[in-house]
């Protein structure tokens, strides 16, 4: 079981069905899994039930992968790692794989939406975490009428938007994971300013020290952008318009990902239409990021394939095996 990214949702459910597990988080957040670790101990698992592992992927990663004694790996990150890990896979034992990878998710806004409830659903679905989410819904789409209402409330809002220490209770999003993110962040950034797209916030690196970023919301961009095509794990927001219901499936569809997708509407059928007609593994309808232990999360396309959380999590962790025995001088036979 391994994580590149800041979580992984397997580790319950591997330990409920009576497995054994190896964990190997991202090298970057190795403390929650260590803790992790430390109060399974203090709970009473036994020693060699839950194993942690740090190191960097290409070594740690890439020996579990491998690894012929290995019935099973959950991995947690991007699309390019989890195409590695099934090429160990299929070189090693054929062992199984569940992949929660990348995400490109839309938020569709509707003329009828409660303006105030789409602002805020746009800010957490995009700046959680400094946007280091793979469900982060980075592609907004606003229909035409409310557009214009929307991006002015969006701005005032973002003006109160603390960026700082994440320990400080005032402050709304702290520093990306490390130097690397945030140059990638950056030159994401400057290359949606090149393509054409507006500044309508943020854009630049924040204070003089660390790792930080001002929240950034572009407006008018087009789909064939690269900043609306790509994960950028960042606090990056895209804002573009549509008309109708049809065209806004088109666009909500036209990407290699399928994690995650929100609808604002008041519209109940409109809702269900684009529940539908949405090739994403959750679909939110005037929520965003509401999770329970009792609903499937996974996604389609190449955000990976099976599922954490619900009943349908337990199944990757379980063999299935037929056992036949003839029963003789049985008075049903």
């Amino acid at each position: 079981m391994a994580s590149e990214r800041n979580g992984d949702g397997g580790k319950e459910r591997a330990g409920e069905n009576g497995c054994t597990m190896v964990v190997k988080p991202a090298e970057q957040t190795p403390l929650s899994a260590l803790y992790f670790a430390h109060l399974a101990k203090q709970a009473g698992v036994p020693d060699g039930v839950i194993n942690v592992i740090t190191g960097f992927g290409p070594t740690a990663g890439a020996a579990i992968a491998c690894h012929m004694d290995v019935d099973m790996v959950s991995f947690t990150g991007s699309t390019a790692v989890g195409r590695l890990i099934m090429e160990a896979s299929a070189r090693s034992n054929l062992k199984p794989v569940s992949l929660e990878l990348g995400g490109k998710s839309p938020l569709i806004i509707f003329d009828d939406a409660d303006v105030d409830l789409a602002v805020d659903l746009s800010i957490s679905a995009n700046f959680f975490n400094k946007g280091e989410a793979c469900l982060a819904a980075s592609r907004v789409y606003l229909q035409e009428g409310i557009y214009g209402r929307f991006v002015k409330k969006l701005a005032e809002r973002m003006e109160s938007w603390v960026v700082g220490d994440p320990f400080d209770p005032r402050v709304n999003q702290g520093p990306q994971v490390d130097k690397e993110q945030y140059e990638k962040v950056l030159s994401y950034i400057d290359l949606g300013k090149r393509e054409g797209a507006n500044v309508l916030t943020g854009g630049k690196p924040c204070g003089q020290r660390g790792y930080y970023i001002e929240p950034t919301v572009f407006t008018d961009v087009k789909d064939d952008m690269i900043i609306a095509k790509e994960e950028i794990f960042g606090p990056v927001m895209c804002l573009m318009k549509f008309r109708t219901v049809e065209e806004v499936i088109a666009k909500a569809n036209d990407t290699r990902y399928g994690l995650a997708a929100g609808v604002v509407t008041k519209d109940i059928d409109v809702a269900n239409r684009m529940t539908r007609s949405i090739r994403a593994g959750v679909v939110w309808v005037n929520c965003y990021f509401a999770m329970d232990a009792d609903c499937p999360f996974g996604g389609r396309k190449m955000s990976g394939f099976g599922k954490d959380a619900s009943m349908h999590a337990l199944d990757k962790f379980l063999a299935v095996k037929a056992v036949v025995t003839p029963v003789y001088d049985s008075p049903w036979l």
